[in-house]
């Protein structure tokens, strides 16, 4: 029992000290924090003309404080003259200029303007306080009122809720500090300036958080945006690899079923070319069955209909039947050949026929009226396909979605390490032109 009731004050006296400990922490911490709070911490930066941030209502804000800052320095000035005996002096003249200057500067620098407002609203007060009219609002006029509520709206504007109830409640404790040390009798109006500052600080901090919202809906926006083009590319990407993986599948059964039909076309074939042939033929069967998997998972969320998987992909030599269907869309295509055409590896097939279709159906997506000319000029690096559409003679009508057309086309020609070039012609039309390389001259080149 004793070693209990040992442990347990030990226990105590070590919560006491580590509290003890922070406290004095949070102590040695609290000047630098108020020092941040009050003034280091820098304010909202003033978004640049053009950004997406940038209020609307921020130019008609900054000619509009110039005007309310020319017009309030002279009532200001015959407000601070309040001996009428010399008049105007010189120095109610200099001290209404210099809040007007202060309030256009709380447009650049909030914080330093409102601490500039609060001093010279304090220094005002106990300077014309003595021969001040006891009838006179005390501490702050009218005039006062709208200066020092003009301040606070600005601060507001560009700093946290949290450092705008700071400066609001600094305000009024300033205001209540000057009532109670007065050398006469005053008509005090801290129950008409309190609403006052608590309506301006609330109007400044509901339009920041405004435009906070607003910056984020950008940003939001501009990530959607990034997304989806990303979640395009790759589904374009897909679309392309579930194409030609039948052009591959088709190769490898071919090259399967020439290892299992050599041995027969040989007399008296070697047990060493029947396994070198049977290792080519297990070896086509496996990638095969890779690249059925493949597909598969290309396929699992967009899966096509019955038969799709078997058919065959067109090439060039179905440019004709392309040609025709267009045409009877009400499409005026003209189709010409230059060079001497030769055979191309399926896969430059397939990706000259989609290129192609799809620059006719964007004809007929975004140029209507128009007419279509496409040339296949063969090479002997490769083939190059151009599509060229005449001016529209009508707007076309808006198209919605995520166009893929382009971004299609440009990932077929860079698959073949081949380059694509969009722009309009001189005309008003619009030009399609790939270039897709055949990859022979590397391989006729070698023994």
């Amino acid at each position: 029992m004793p070693r209990l009731i040992r442990s347990g004050a030990e226990g105590a006296v070590g919560a006491v000290t580590s509290r003890a400990v922070r406290l004095r922490a949070a102590v040695r911490r609290a000047p630098r924090a108020l020092y941040e709070e009050a003034w280091a911490a820098p304010a909202d930066r003033v978004p640049r003309m053009g950004e997406p941030d940038v209020p609307v209502w921020r130019p008609s804000l900054l000619v509009l404080l110039i005007i309310v800052a020319a017009c309030f320095a002279v009532p200001r000035t015959n407000e601070l003259a309040v001996d009428a005996t010399d008049g105007v002096s010189g120095w109610a003249v200099l001290a209404a200029l210099a809040q007007s200057a202060v309030l256009v500067a709380g447009m650049i620098r909030p914080v330093g303007a409102w601490w500039a407002a609060t001093a010279l609203s304090v220094a005002t007060v106990l300077v014309t306080e003595p021969v001040m009219s006891p009838d006179r609002l005390f501490p702050w006029s009218i005039m006062g009122m709208a200066f020092q509520g003009g301040a606070l709206f600005l601060l507001a504007l560009r700093v946290s809720l949290r450092r705008a109830v700071g400066a609001l409640a600094l305000t009024l404790l300033l205001g209540l500090a000057l009532t109670l040390h007065t050398t006469q009798h005053h008509n005090l109006d801290l129950d008409r300036s309190a609403p006052v500052f608590v309506v301006a600080m609330i109007l400044g901090a509901a339009l920041r958080s405004l435009r906070l919202a607003r910056k984020d809906l950008v940003v939001q926006a501009e990530l959607t945006a990034e997304e989806r083009a990303r979640r395009t590319l790759l589904e374009e990407r897909g679309r392309i690899a579930r194409e030609l993986h039948d052009v591959v599948a088709h190769h490898m059964s071919v090259i399967s079923i020439q290892a299992q039909v050599a041995p027969h076309l040989v007399e008296h074939p070697t047990e060493e070319l029947r396994e070198n042939l049977t290792g080519i033929r297990e070896n086509a069967l496996e990638a095969l069955a890779e690249l059925r998997r493949v597909l598969g998972v290309l396929r699992s969320e967009d899966a096509p209909a019955q038969g799709a998987p078997h058919a065959p992909q067109p090439g060039l030599d179905r440019l004709d039947e392309l040609v025709a269907t267009v045409r009877s869309a009400g499409l005026a295509v003209t189709v010409s050949t230059t060079g001497a055409p030769r055979p191309l590896s399926p896969g430059v097939e397939l990706s000259a026929y989609r290129i192609v279709q799809e620059a006719l159906s964007n004809v007929m997506r975004h140029a209507p009226g128009a007419s279509a000319g496409v040339t296949i000029g063969h090479r002997p690096a490769g083939v190059t396909v151009r599509v060229v559409n005449s001016p529209p003679d009508r707007p076309a009508a808006p198209s919605p979605g995520v166009r893929h057309g382009l971004l299609g086309m440009r990932e077929r020609a860079a698959m073949l390490g081949g380059e694509l070039a969009t722009g309009p012609t001189p005309d008003g039309g619009w030009e399609v032109t790939a270039i897709l390389p055949t990859g022979t001259e590397s391989t006729e080149d070698c023994p």
